[in-house]
């Protein structure tokens, strides 16, 4: 498959065993890019690469041709936390997270902003963009960008609407090493209408204008078990849930989006199944006439 006709659609992988084996369980699913965690998500350490783990990543990397690969950080870190021993520990956590990225050549590390719990939105958004400064201080040679994805809006985390993500963007000091991931299940329930031709275009109309589609870098694409609004995060197979087909066919037939990695978040079913299942629908409604 020639580069321009690659549709960039894959899912998140199991590094378990070695880093390289996403790339395995990537290619036998048909995926184009991958997501992986670089690290136990369910732990704060982490044992450091072997080299020849390193080694046989990149080969499986160059010869499956999976590119890019994309990372999520661990959900443990909270980069706007009001405690500050959790803070301090979340940033020296994401830090050794993207000295992983860095090893493995990843251009993206997603992760959800932030939740500031009872101490408000200004200050979450005042402490997020103060631990991205903090980070970018610490690695001014890193290529890895930080990218924020949009939430759910459950709780107090941060993230869930354009203009939370715009203010903390407004608040670091170097943004061209910050971008966005959109959550398709998450900006659902956290009541973007993306289901409807009309509200698909409204959406990203107000992404444009707040935040800026050139700051579009990642997109997962997850359908929603809950209703629009219910900041329920849930995710649901595509086409089964909330969203529907259509939500899907717009994104999968627009331009804008074509070169953006776009990843499965969804339930996998028996080895690996549903991921097959998954991107076939997605490469079927590509290709649908309009």
């Amino acid at each position: 498959m020639k580069k321009t006709d690659k549709l960039y659609l894959g899912a998140h992988m199991s590094i378990a065993g070695g880093v390289y084996n996403a790339l395995l369980h990537g290619e036998k699913a048909g995926c184009d890019t991958i997501q992986i965690f670089v690290k136990s998500s369910n732990q704060w350490k982490a044992k450091p690469f072997k080299l020849q783990e390193l080694e046989r990543y990149h080969q499986e990397r160059k010869r499956t041709e999976i590119e890019p690969v994309i990372a999520h950080a661990s959900y443990l870190i909270n980069l706007g936390s009001p405690d500050m021993e959790l803070l301090q520990k979340s940033r020296e956590a994401f830090l050794v997270e993207m000295d992983r990225c860095e090893k493995l050549e990843i251009p993206y590390l997603v992760i959800h902003p932030g939740a500031p719990k009872d101490f408000g939105e200004e200050y979450g958004i005042k402490t997020i963009a103060e631990s991205i400064n903090w980070l970018s201080e610490r690695t001014p040679d890193h290529q890895v960008k930080i990218t924020l994805e949009t939430t759910a809006g459950q709780g107090s985390s941060l993230g869930h609407s354009f203009e939370q993500l715009a203010a903390i963007l407004d608040g670091v000091d170097n943004p061209g090493r910050v971008f966005i991931c959109f959550d398709t299940c998450h900006a659902h329930v956290a009541g973007y209408d993306i289901s409807t031709r009309k509200g698909f275009e409204q959406t990203w109309e107000d992404f444009e204008r707040i935040i800026g589609i050139d700051k579009l870098a990642v997109m997962h694409l997850n359908d929603a078990k809950k209703e629009i609004g219910s900041k329920i995060d849930r995710h649901e197979h595509i086409g089964k849930g909330k969203l529907g087909e259509r939500a899907f066919s717009y994104i999968m037939t627009d331009k804008r989006f074509k070169r953006v990695p776009k990843i499965l978040e969804t339930a996998k079913g028996d080895d690996n199944r549903m991921d097959e299942v998954n991107l076939n629908l997605l490469r079927k409604l590509a290709f649908k006439k309009k």
